[in-house]
């Protein structure tokens, strides 16, 4: 029989609890201040939080939090989110453009060698510094 881990949310097959904690390992997790306390999430995962008067404390209680999180998506036979840091494209955003806008940007990312309207707009957007 597996054995167990205890986290957060309930036991978890120690295979599971292994695989979650290798996502885990290699997720960005962002710290704030907020009222005297440490806020933590992950960059992949921000719904999973952690609460701390340290950085360490919060450190741990977010790694909890995410472990308990992907642990649960794995024993649902869910896919959670690849790290950050493998720069795998899977957000998504909406733009909504007149008839006239697209067929432009169309027509510039054509004419500049990209292959659609997303490579040339992320390309133009993160290329430029503030």
């Amino acid at each position: 029989m597996a054995t167990k881990t205890q986290v957060k949310s309930g036991p978890f097959d120690k295979a599971i609890l292994d695989a979650a904690e290798k996502l885990v390992d290699a997720y960005d997790i962002v710290l704030r201040r907020e009222e005297g306390e440490w806020v933590g999430h992950a960059l992949e995962y921000p719904e999973a939080i952690g609460v701390g008067k340290t950085v360490q404390k919060c450190m741990m209680e977010t790694r909890k939090s995410l472990l308990a999180g992907v642990a649960s998506m794995l024993e649902a036979g869910k896919t959670p989110p690849l790290p950050a840091r493998q720069h795998v494209r899977s957000e998504q955003v909406n733009l909504r453009l007149t008839p006239e806008e697209k067929a432009l940007l169309e027509s510039r990312s054509r004419a500049r060698g990209f292959r659609g309207i997303a490579d040339f707009v992320r390309t133009k957007a993160l290329s430029t510094v503030d």
